[in-house]
């Protein structure tokens, strides 16, 4: 059942909510990574895919091992967060459709003879899953630096090399320096972005 929000929480989310390039040094307890994962893990995927996969990066040491493969622009973003989430999608999703959708367990199957249905299904649903953790984050009070500026293959060699794990994008998650903030840009209107037929 659909349930509307409020305005106010509307705006926390969306309209207020801002990408952040610095941030505060207040950590982000385990407790609340592990409810931001449990709430964003109810969003829609196709079939109940759920490919996403995240690595939480908590320490300094974590953070300074994406440092090669970052864009100048994002060093200092990684380093200073207080949490870098590596957003990344898992290319043997299918193995898990038997308990995520059961009432077609064999669905896996289509996936296991088409490479390219596989990954797109398992990227275009991952990325809606790294959406819903950013929402997720907002509502649960933090903020996020979403990050696109990054050498993937050097990010899977160093996190993932060996598994069916993929990078997406980063996001760091924290508490954001206000400070640090540009103007707000524009969006496009309705009218710019969307047809009605």
């Amino acid at each position: 059942m659909a349930v509307s929000v409020n305005d106010a929480m509307q705006t926390l989310v969306f309209r207020a909510a801002r990408s952040q390039n610095r941030w505060l040094p207040r950590g982000v307890p385990d407790t609340l990574l592990a409810e931001l994962y449990d709430l964003l893990r109810w969003g829609p995927t196709s079939m109940n895919c759920a490919p996403l996969r995240v690595l939480f990066l908590r320490t300094p040491e974590a953070r300074r091992r994406l440092v090669p493969a970052l864009a100048p622009a994002n060093v200092d973003k990684v380093t200073g967060a207080p949490v870098v989430a590596v957003i990344a999608y898992d290319t043997a999703f299918h193995q898990q459709l038997p308990k995520l959708f059961p009432h077609r367990p064999e669905a896996g199957a289509m996936f296991e003879r088409d490479d390219s249905l596989r990954e797109s299904t398992a990227f275009r649903n991952g990325t809606l899953q790294g959406a819903y953790l950013m929402i997720a984050a907002r509502m649960l009070g933090l903020d996020c630096g979403p990050m696109s500026g990054f050498n993937a293959d050097l990010v899977n060699q160093e996190f993932f090399a060996g598994t069916t794990l993929k990078v997406n994008f980063l996001c760091g998650l924290g508490y954001g320096d206000p400070a640090a903030l540009f103007p707000r840009h524009p969006r496009l209107s309705f009218d710019d972005a969307c047809t009605l037929l």
